[in-house]
C-alpha cells in the first residue's frame, strides 16, 4: 500500500509559478512510475505528465508542454511538478498518482494509488 500526499497548491497571479511535491509513505517510490493528473470543476480528471520509476524518461501534455517540468527524488520518496508561466485555465485540482509499471502510463485508469488532491488556482 502506498499513501500520496500532495502540497504546494495555492492562489497564484498569470505567469506566476508554483511547485507541487507528493511526499509517500508506505512503501518506496523507487518501483512506481508516477504521474500528475488535473481535473477542473465539472470536468474530467486529465493527464498533465508522467515519470518512469527511474526519472530517466518523462512526458508532458500538450496544455502544459514547456512550461511544467515533472521530476522525482527517489531517496525521499518525492515527486514534484513545476509549473511556471501559469495561465488561468491551468486552474484545477492537482492529483499525484502512483502506478505499478516501469514505464511512462499516460492514462488515468492504470494508476494503482492516488493522493488526495491538491488546488491551484491561477488569476488572471
Amino acid at each position: 500500500q502506498v499513501q500520496l500526499v500532495e502540497s504546494g497548491g495555492g492562489l497564484v497571479q498569470a505567469g506566476g509559478s508554483l511547485r507541487l511535491s507528493c511526499a509517500a509513505s508506505g512503501r518506496t517510490l523507487s518501483s512506481y512510475g508516477m504521474g500528475w493528473f488535473r481535473q477542473a470543476p465539472g470536468k474530467e480528471r486529465d493527464f498533465v505528465a508522467a515519470i518512469t520509476w527511474g526519472g530517466g524518461s518523462t512526458f508532458h501534455a500538450d496544455s502544459v508542454k514547456g512550461r511544467f517540468t515533472i521530476s522525482r527524488d527517489n531517496a525521499v520518496n518525492t515527486v514534484y511538478l513545476q509549473m511556471n508561466s501559469l495561465k488561468p485555465e491551468d486552474t484545477a485540482v492537482y492529483y499525484c498518482a502512483a502506478a505499478r509499471v516501469s514505464g511512462l502510463v499516460t492514462t488515468k485508469y492504470r494508476y494503482d494509488y492516488w493522493g488526495q488532491g491538491t488546488q491551484v488556482t491561477v488569476s488572471s
